[in-house]
């Protein structure tokens, strides 16, 4: 990573990156940039006034001379912090997405949610040799990634808002801080996101040169609004503060897992899963939400018996 010295004068360095170039490369006239987004990653706003004590005129010398990351090309390193344009700036919190692994449908198994990569990784385990599933018991954060229709009700889920005791749920949170659009980025050649009601498919919005895919989605079975919801002690919840929405989502294993140990034997490892033995690759999905830019991975087991 190189960097850029701003402490003379401003300098603007703006790259396509390898997706912006290979959609300019078409050359049929359809590239058009439309949206764009400024961060602060390497930004550390404690030094202000702390490394400082000649004045206040110099309490943000040290974040002003800080030197900034030069522009880099590759679409798959995102920016973690991105700068917001509020018309409110009195706000006194700003919002986060989390993991909801307190409601019953979205707990993990340990750290992970495990897709089942076969028909017959998904099985109950006594009633089909080879299945993981138990025939009693808690079967939490073990996601069907074959066998995808309504009657599955786990799912990954995500929730947003002001995770503070300091504003009562019942307050509301303002509409330009609700997220009512969410990316979900997943690993092309493993999986592909699904709704978490149906065997339908999110729609894909593209795939980088890194083999990320990037899925936008909005209302319908995918977002729903929680700025009503305002149960303090209700257990399900994760954000303690004014709720604004949350995303659910289930992900499919895609045919070359299902048919092939390639992968597997590539990029995975072995072990013991529910007393079954299993070949898995551990993976990342990533959910940002695009009113704030705020973004949170998980982390994806894709399991096959063997």
């Amino acid at each position: 990573m190189a960097f850029l010295d701003n402490s003379g004068d401003i300098i603007l360095d703006a790259v396509l990156t390898d997706l912006g170039r290979e959609r300019l490369a078409r050359g049929d006239g359809s590239f058009q940039i439309a949206k764009y987004a400024f961060g602060d990653d390497e930004i550390n706003y404690s030094s202000y006034e702390r490394d400082n004590v000649s004045g206040s005129a110099y309490y943000d010398l040290s974040i002003l001379q800080t030197p900034i990351f030069e522009a880099f090309t590759d679409n798959a390193a995102t920016m973690k912090s991105k700068l917001i344009s509020l018309t409110n700036p009195n706000h006194l919190y700003l919002p986060v997405i989390q993991l909801n692994n307190q409601a019953a449908a979205s707990k993990q198994t340990g750290s992970v949610f495990v897709v089942c990569s076969t028909s017959t990784t998904e099985k109950n385990r006594d009633a089909s040799p080879g299945g993981i599933k138990k025939p009693t018991g808690d079967n939490s954060g073990i996601l069907n990634g074959v066998g995808l229709s309504g009657a599955d009700p786990k799912y990954i889920r995500f929730d947003q808002g002001l995770d503070t005791t300091a504003i009562a749920p019942s307050a509301g949170l303002p509409n330009e801080l609700v997220e009512t659009q969410y990316s979900i980025e997943v690993d092309d050649r493993l999986g592909y996101i699904v709704s978490p009601t149906s065997a339908a498919k999110a729609t894909l919005s593209y795939v980088d040169d890194d083999f990320i895919a990037t899925y936008v989605v909005d209302a319908g079975p995918w977002v729903t609004d929680m700025q009503n919801d305002n149960e303090d002690a209700d257990p399900a919840q994760v954000i303690s503060g004014p709720r604004g929405s949350n995303i659910r989502f289930r992900v499919g294993a895609q045919l070359n897992l299902q048919q092939s140990d390639y992968y597997f034997d590539t990029f995975g490892t072995t072990g013991t899963f529910n007393g079954v033995s299993v070949k898995y690759i551990d993976s990342v999905v990533r959910v940002t939400g695009l009113t704030t830019g705020y973004s949170v991975d998980t982390t994806v087991r894709f399991m096959k018996a063997t």
